[in-house]
């Protein structure tokens, strides 16, 4: 009986951390396409909410490696600056750009610029993609 109670505890656990990375996915790839159609507000507000997502309880180490395997996809580029300039840099200085990019972000949507929010925030997904 109580492992019966235990098995149907763990499998809500991963069926719970498979909807999150399913979420994130989504919410991502969401994000994307409102920046892209210039709805600004939409997609700063999309990826807040990954973040949210990303600083749960549920995230864990797959999960963020699933999602930073998910950035890597969508910002592919042939000419990427920033991928040249994280191939120079330390993770110690690459996390310092990512939290002073995430400042930036959180600064320009409280002022209600949200395409410079949006803007600084997918910056600092670049440099968190593989």
């Amino acid at each position: 009986m109580v492992n019966l109670l235990l098995s149907d505890s763990k499998e809500k656990m991963l069926n719970s951390h498979k909807l999150s990375i399913e979420n994130i996915v989504n919410q991502t790839r969401s994000s994307e396409k409102k920046f892209r159609e210039g709805d600004f507000k939409g997609a700063i507000d999309d990826k807040r909410e990954v973040m949210s997502l990303l600083n749960s309880e549920f995230c864990d180490k797959n999960i963020i490696a699933k999602f930073k395997k998910e950035l890597s996809v969508i910002y592919a580029s042939k000419f990427d600056l920033i991928n040249d300039h994280k191939l120079k840099i330390d993770k110690f200085k690459i996390n310092k750009i990512v939290k002073l990019l995430e400042q930036k972000s959180d600064e320009r949507f409280y002022r209600g610029d949200y395409k410079g929010a949006i803007r600084a925030m997918r910056r600092a997904e670049k440099y968190l993609a593989n």
